[in-house]
């Protein structure tokens, strides 16, 4: 049973957004890259701004992926989705 209490409600309020860092290493030929809160994603790219590029992509494609693998888990049971 979800807790509906006034200070329930307000933490969700005060939740702020969640902001992920992106860090970038260089090394030799270029730059490699990864979000320093979700360890899943990783990327290079011979510059910074294709590292950049490609570590946007590649952390569209894990959120795009997971998104696919919860639905099939998920696909013909009773289930209930909110935005979190």
């Amino acid at each position: 049973m979800p807790d509906d209490s006034p200070n329930r409600a307000v933490a969700r309020e005060a939740r702020p957004t969640m902001k992920l860092t992106a860090v970038y290493e260089q090394v030799p030929g270029g730059f490699v890259a990864f979000v320093e809160e979700w360890c899943a994603t990783t990327a290079q790219g011979a510059t910074l701004e294709e590292a950049r590029q490609n570590l946007r992509d590649a952390f569209d494609l894990t959120i795009n992926a997971n998104r696919l693998m919860s639905q099939w888990r998920v696909k013909g049971k009773t289930v209930f989705r909110e935005p979190f």
